[in-house]
């Protein structure tokens, strides 16, 4: 099970009814080796002491969730934008890892250009890219499914993220490959083909798709194994493609949230080596 578990990471939202310190001393306890870490909580307990923490513990940080929010029209909102995202570089920083998570923004309020939310990502990210690669940190911009296009993230699919990315070297910008949010696209297999060869899958991500989604859409994703998405298959487009990394599962789903936590991570962890381990 450990050799199995090798490249398993548990995202911290999947069971955020954890502490940070019940999160790293059950997954010590359970030989799992790698965590996907959240600002929020992280910043409530001290970045420094969550950096001790998981290091103390042996664990190693696979991403940062989450920078971005990039799309803002108003110079004022753009300039603190800038600034958090600075602030996100450095954090992913200390606590060791290389790779920050990018939710790129909504369109704001009363707009409806698109494409011009895009640009402004671009932008944000020709001052923001330099910057991280200073700090030894990649953005990861991650596409989440249409259905947040308006309110949470302008960018929908692979090929839009990479649009982007490719204005940028790689070690400074490159993409999150999150199954959840392209497992519909029958167009992302030979999207994630095209980031592989350029060294721009930055994370790769577990979660399942499951109907009805909630109320909100937002805490829908689903356990693995519970829904329509063949993790194995999406696991081999990612290899294929040359990404050889931790795969984190991050699932945000209320169900699991009131559930025993060390419970949903030894289940989460069994689903992993289940449906996409070896």
């Amino acid at each position: 099970m450990t050799d199995l578990l090798s490249r398993f990471s548990i995202n911290q939202m999947t069971v955020k009814q954890l502490s940070l310190p019940e999160l790293t001393a059950a997954c010590a306890e359970s030989g799992i080796r790698n965590v996907g870490l959240w600002r929020e909580p992280v910043r409530s307990y001290g970045v420094e002491a969550a950096a001790k923490l998981v290091r103390d513990a042996g664990l190693t940080v696979t991403t940062l969730c989450r920078g971005g929010f990039l799309t803002a029209i108003d110079p004022g909102e753009r300039a603190r934008a800038l600034e958090d995202n600075r602030r996100a570089v450095d954090e992913a920083a200390t606590l060791g890892t290389d790779t920050l998570v990018l939710v790129s923004g909504g369109l704001p309020a009363g707009s409806r250009d698109l494409r011009g939310a895009r640009e402004r990502i671009a932008d944000a990210l020709a001052e923001l890219g330099p910057y991280a690669e200073e700090h030894g940190v990649r953005l990861a911009i991650e596409p989440l499914h249409p259905m947040y296009a308006s309110d949470r993230c302008v960018v929908s699919t692979l090929a839009q993220a990479l649009d982007i990315a490719e204005h940028f070297p790689a070690r400074q910008v490159g993409v999150t490959v999150d199954t959840y949010h392209i497992w519909w696209d029958d167009t992302a297999p030979a999207q994630i083909a095209r980031a592989g060869a350029d060294g721009r899958i930055h994370t790769f991500q577990l979660a399942d798709w499951t109907t009805p989604l909630p109320e909100g859409v937002l805490n829908g994703r689903g356990q693995i194994g519970d829904g329509a998405v063949d993790m194995r298959e999406w696991k081999g487009y990612v290899e294929a493609a040359g990404y050889t990394g931790p795969i984190e599962v991050e699932l945000f789903n209320d169900a699991l949230w009131a559930r025993d936590g060390r419970e949903v991570l030894a289940e989460t962890a069994a689903r992993f080596v289940e449906h996409a381990g070896g």
